[in-house]
């Protein structure tokens, strides 16, 4: 059994809860534990995954989050470097499956986020073990 920490950055109370509950629910699904820690944004969940590798408490990651594109270049910031630092982290051999939704409107978020429509958050999960399954293969 694997102990996967999800790490969300909860800024859409709404949104965040329905991608947690996919999240949750592939994990327990596949018979594995869980737990759930909060950050400010998306910017700060690589570095909270970097934080939680270190104690070595956990075989994998699923990042959460969403960033729903603004009127500024902020938008462009917190998708691309909240991604760069989420693929160099697994470049370092952790297990994370990426669920930080990057939309256009609140509209878009919602669907991608629904469990019973695209559930990134159940997909986010879903990758993360399937990272850990390759990494158990090639170890």
């Amino acid at each position: 059994m694997a102990r996967v920490l999800i790490v969300e950055a909860r800024f859409y109370d709404h949104l965040n809860d329905l991608l947690l509950d996919g999240a949750r629910s592939a994990i327990e699904a596949a018979g594995h534990e869980h737990d759930t820690i909060t950050v400010p944004g998306a910017l700060e969940i690589p570095g909270a995954i970097s934080l939680a590798a270190e104690s070595e408490l956990y075989d994998a990651y699923v990042a959460l989050g969403v960033v729903i594109r603004g009127e500024t270049y902020h938008f462009e910031i917190v998708a691309g470097e909240s991604a760069r630092g989420l693929m160099a982290l697994s470049m370092d051999n952790l297990a994370i499956g990426n669920g930080i939704l990057t939309t256009e409107n609140e509209a878009q978020a919602l669907t991608r986020a629904k469990k019973h429509e695209k559930d990134k958050g159940g997909e986010a999960a879903k990758a993360a073990l399937a990272m850990l399954d390759l990494k158990a293969r090639f170890s």
